[in-house]
């Protein structure tokens, strides 16, 4: 009896009920399409702005589902450096980062592009460019081979461990990524490319051809499916960000499909019902960007140092935690006698008020304003 949908005869036969996804397949389409008349709306520097912002979240979340969390700056920089960007000074970035950045912008960049087997491996190289996951030694830029057992997905303490999913045995891939790659590249009329992108990235996952990294690279497939679906290479939303704050339901769903028959339109509905999520927050990101527009217009001709521009872009592009003194001083490295110095000024100025709240340390807080924007912006 299967366990496991790559295990039933029938298999990759996929089957799902038109009529059912059909509403909310055209409230994503609906969605996409205002989200994109809204951004050409922008001028080129906001858009560019709400572009860096979402590829950002996009390559941080995309790691957090792993477990792994990657340095805003330095994401931000290899980005846009690749994208030829001017965001100010650029932080130094390790081989490990600029190695995820690269496998989401050749995935939204270059869609149209054919997915190979050789194109699975250059990503594959690139998010492992030590040949390492952590300590462990894996196969990089190949296939799993299963030599230290099947491939699964494990979680709980050691002699208490729960087994969620068991793979296809490594035997089997070469077909299997030959039967998928074929499918993927057919280009059909019957087969709209955002459900083509929720497809993909359930049969990659189910796949599971890595040693490692099998959610970075299955997500980068979908969002390639996304792209195709939208033909514009520029992302203002990011579904692995949502898959993120879903995470638990994005688990529990994948294992109950992997577990269950191969109608999935319950994975398609949900897979529909979070990508419309996705793209309803990206009215955060377009806020954000307008807000950081406005209040650079305001001080566009206000005296200000190198650190003091460092710091309020940081406060502005969404700073964690409470600005205090120390803090200045360690995000603009000097000491803290200029930092109070620097946050004094821009009191003066009216871009820095002091909290009203008490507390055990005094901080500051922007002074936003609710004008809307000019043309031009820092």
């Amino acid at each position: 009896m299967a366990t496991y949908i790559w295990q039933l005869p029938e298999w990759p036969n996929w089957t799902f009920d038109a009529a059912r996804l059909a509403a909310p397949l055209a409230s994503v389409c609906y969605a996409q399409g205002r989200l994109l008349g809204r951004m050409e709306s922008l001028g080129f520097k906001l858009r560019d702005e709400a572009w860096l912002q979402t590829l950002t979240q996009d390559v941080l979340k995309t790691s957090e589902i792993e477990g792994e969390r990657l340095d805003t700056g330095q994401v931000r920089s290899s980005i846009a450096r690749r994208l030829g960007l001017d965001v100010g000074a650029l932080a130094p970035v390790d081989r490990h980062v600029e190695g995820i950045v690269e496998v989401m912008l050749d995935a939204t960049q270059h869609f149209n592009q054919p997915l190979t087997a050789q194109r699975l491996f250059a990503w594959h190289g690139a998010l492992f460019p030590t040949g390492r996951s952590g300590l462990v030694e894996i196969r990089v830029a190949a296939w799993r081979d299963d030599a230290t057992g099947p491939m699964q997905v494990i979680s709980g303490p050691i002699a208490r461990e729960r087994v969620h999913y068991t793979a296809p045995p490594a035997d089997r891939l070469d077909g299997e990524i030959k039967q998928f790659l074929h499918w993927f590249e057919q280009h059909s009329n019957q087969l709209d490319d955002v459900i083509k992108a929720g497809l993909a990235h359930l049969w990659m996952v189910t796949l599971h051809p890595f040693d490692d990294g099998n959610g970075r690279i299955a997500r980068a497939v979908g969002d390639m499916a996304l792209a195709r679906s939208e033909q514009v290479p520029q992302r203002f939303y990011s579904l692995s960000a949502q898959l993120q704050q879903e995470r638990s339901d994005y688990y529990d769903i994948l294992e109950r499909t992997q577990k269950g028959s191969l109608d999935v339109t319950e994975w398609l509905l949900w897979f529909l019902a979070c990508l419309q999520r996705a793209i309803a927050r990206a009215e955060d990101t377009l806020s954000g960007v307008l807000m950081k527009a406005r209040f650079w217009e305001r001080f566009a001709r206000k005296p200000m140092n190198e650190r003091q521009v460092k710091v309020l872009n940081l406060l502005l592009d969404g700073f964690d935690g409470k600005l205090t003194t120390s803090k200045w001083a360690k995000l603009a490295r000097c000491s803290q006698d200029t930092a109070y110095r620097d946050i004094l000024a821009l009191i003066a100025l009216g871009a820095l008020v002091k909290a009203a709240e008490a507390g055990r340390s005094t901080h500051y807080e922007l002074v936003i304003s609710i004008a809307p924007p000019l043309e031009n912006a820092r």
